[in-house]
């Protein structure tokens, strides 16, 4: 499940960069359309769910998924 979670979360970022872009040219043609505006807002608030699940693995896991500090 782990994996998939974080694999998704890559996807969600090539998503939501490619989105960005898109918004970025249609504002340099001119006024885009509101579909173009938003379209950024859903990989983003996905991608917010996905880092904080990430994020917490570490310390709600309680099976090793955390770092150990070597010395």
């Amino acid at each position: 499940m782990n994996g998939a979670i974080r694999q998704a979360h890559r996807w969600l970022a090539i998503i939501f960069t490619t989105t960005v872009i898109a918004n970025f040219v249609a504002m340099a043609l001119g006024q885009p359309p509101a579909w173009i505006v938003y379209s950024p807002l859903l990989p983003l608030f996905l991608l917010m769910f996905s880092g904080l699940y990430m994020f917490a693995l570490p310390y709600v896991g309680g099976r090793g998924h955390g770092r150990r500090a070597e010395g």
